[in-house]
Parts: C-alpha cells; structure tokens; sequence
C-alpha cells in the first residue's frame, strides 16, 4: 500500500508482488522443509490472507488506478 505513495505503477507492483501465491508457498516450503514452524506459519497466514482476499472480491492492481482490479472495479 505505501507503493501507491509513490505512483500508481510501484503500489500496483508492490501489492500484486505481496498477494501472488509464489512468495508464500516458498515460504511454506522453506519452514517445511528447515522444520522452522514460525516460518510455516507466517506463511499460511499470509496464504489465508490472500485468499480472503479474493473471496472478498479484492484481485490484483491495474497500474491505473487502485480500485481498478482483474475481477473488478471496486
């Protein structure tokens, strides 16, 4: 969110970088596999986060504007 402070472009990047799920399944398998289960953790809340977003209707940034979404305009 502090990206969109910036630019439009850099808060699209930063958000849609931050609620992709590759980030967090590294993690999860990162923790897994170190049995590190803070690690694990950390990661499964963010995948929960990511998905209660989509559940809510909030996808990933178009560059243009914040509340323009690939499900929507909110």
């Amino acid at each position: 969110m502090l990206g969109y402070l910036i630019n439009p472009f850099i808060g699209a990047a930063t958000y849609n970088l931050a609620h992709t799920l590759t980030l967090p399944f590294v993690l999860l398998l990162t923790g897994y596999i170190e049995y590190w289960s803070l690690t694990t953790a950390i990661a499964i809340i963010w995948i929960a986060h990511i998905a209660l977003d989509r559940l809510l209707g909030y996808g990933l940034k178009y560059p243009t504007f914040f509340k323009d979404t690939h499900f929507q305009h909110i």
